[in-house]
């Protein structure tokens, strides 16, 4: 009898034990949802943060109810006329069948994007591209609907800034730093993908400082790269960071491949909102220069202890650094006393200071380091370098995997160069040669040597007499300039390693 009891009480405890045991693992992996209080909120505040979520993840929900209001689709217009081509060869069959276009009358094409309101008063930030060439543009918010009008735009980094005047305090979202970002963070992107409104995804910074190539002005590309997804109609609407600021607009897709998308960073934003704002468009100081930034082999090659600065890659006749006496080959260490550590230091310093205002550089040349000052011009605002093509004795150094030959007449005619293009045409570049790494190829481009470690080359026998002459274990120093369709390119450096 005391043994049933024993086994009876034993039962019990076990069951008992069990159960706490269980309230323990519950509470322990939060099984029951937080509860999160409505948002202590005026209307015509910015966006606040969200709070944290589900076992310590984001609590995306509530990110959206307090981002959502502020943002917004845009449908864009445009209104053309098109002439008759021709009689529809369908007409005979389907003689109601009228196409506009053919008949000469109007017709309307009609794209559209995201964006998102910036201030109490209906300011609204979007893509350039979402709004170029429109005649009309409507902004949604929610179930409203407003005529909008464009206050600026600035195609070299896509934005442009609306008005909207809905006639009271609208909400709208605070403005974060793109700058403090660290690649891994969570970020969430809003916006009307194909047109779904009110369309979120989440993901992270991918990485930051990409350069693309789809802006008028590449100088300017820094994206933030991103595995939230983004897809057409996304363009010009917000990338979030948990705590509700704009680190982003969604600009971009990469076609070829899932969850690569690019924004540009707010930053640039902020830079450009003044004037965007004040006057419509965006002044920006140009000294008229290409450059690169300087690697471990060019610092070897120039002499210099690091690799801080930037290389002065080639320099445009009649601009304020060629007045002013800058060269190629220069190395610009500094700017208004501020560090170049690389080329956006430089590019957002002197753009930043707009055109007409003085910049004092410290430039390395040739062993020694020197001030300049140079007065700047206004950026052109779509810039395209002018360019032109390549010539002939023959030669060849194996080690550096190259073929080429003088500047005949013949093929100076024949690509169009210019009269002061003086140096030897690369014909080959085998895919071993050092050069190769550093990007010249010969299937659509003319390569030009022009220059060996500093000295000037004109003929094969210079430039194999300048290369014989460099010491073994040093770097050459080999300037390219570079010729396609008639117009020139940008100059290149390579920095091979003599054997």
């Amino acid at each position: 009898m005391s043994n049933q009891r024993s086994r009876q009480l034993f039962t019990l405890l076990l069951v008992f034990g069990a159960l706490v045991f269980g309230m323990v693992l519950a509470g322990g992996i939060d099984i029951t949802t937080p509860s999160v209080g409505a948002p202590d909120q005026r209307e015509a505040e910015p966006i606040a943060a969200a709070t944290a979520g589900y076992a310590g993840l984001p609590n995306f929900a509530e990110l959206v109810e307090k981002v959502g209001p502020a943002v917004v689709s845009i449908e864009a217009r445009a209104f053309e006329r098109a002439e008759r081509r021709g009689r529809d060869p369908f007409e005979f069959f389907f003689p109601r069948r009228r196409s506009p276009r053919e008949d000469g009358q109007e017709f309307r094409s009609d794209s559209g994007g995201s964006g998102f309101i910036i201030s109490e008063d209906g300011l609204v930030v979007t893509n350039n591209h979402v709004v170029d060439k429109a005649d009309e543009l409507l902004v949604h918010l929610g179930d409203e609907t407003f005529e909008a009008e464009i206050v600026g735009v600035d195609p070299a980094t896509d934005l442009a800034l609306l008005r909207i005047d809905p006639g009271r305090p609208l909400p709208y979202l605070a403005l974060g730093d793109s700058e403090a970002l660290r690649v891994g963070e969570w970020v969430m992107a809003v916006g009307s993908p194909l047109g779904l409104t009110d369309t979120v995804t989440v993901g992270v910074v991918s990485a930051k400082d990409r350069r693309i190539n789809i802006t008028s002005d590449t100088s300017f590309e820094n994206f933030i790269q991103t595995d939230a997804a983004i897809n057409f109609g996304n363009s010009g609407g917000p990338l979030i960071d948990l705590s509700g600021r704009v680190v982003g607009i969604n600009t971009a897709i990469n076609f070829g491949s899932e969850n690569i998308g690019f924004a540009v960073p707010v930053d640039t934003l902020q830079q450009i909102l003044p004037q965007l704002r004040d006057s419509g468009r965006v002044r920006r100081g140009y000294l008229g220069i290409g450059v690169d930034d300087l690697d471990q082999e060019a610092a070897e090659a120039f002499g210099v202890d690091s690799t801080e600065g930037v290389m002065v890659v080639n320099v445009q006749p009649d601009l304020p650094a060629d007045r002013a006496g800058i060269k190629h080959g220069d190395i610009l260490l500094e700017v208004d006393g501020h560090r170049i550590e690389n080329t956006r230091d430089l590019i957002d310093h002197v753009s930043s200071r707009g055109p007409d205002a003085t910049v004092e550089l410290k430039v390395y040349r040739d062993g020694e380091t020197f001030g300049i000052e140079v007065e700047l011009a206004e950026r052109p605002s779509d810039q395209e370098e002018e360019a032109d093509e390549p010539d002939e004795r023959r030669g060849g150094i194996e080690w550096l995997g190259l073929r080429y030959q003088d500047l005949s007449s013949g093929v100076r005619s024949m690509h169009s160069l210019p009269d002061d293009v003086e140096g030897i045409w690369i014909t080959a570049v085998s895919p071993r040669s050092p050069l190769y790494d550093d990007g010249i190829r010969t299937d659509s481009v003319i390569n030009i040597i022009t220059e060996v470690n500093g000295r000037e080359v004109s003929s094969v026998a210079e430039f194999e007499r300048a290369v014989e002459a460099a010491r073994s274990g040093s770097r050459l120093r080999i300037y390219v300039r570079r010729f396609a369709r008639g117009r020139e390119g940008q100059p290149l450096w390579a920095f091979p390693s003599v054997p």
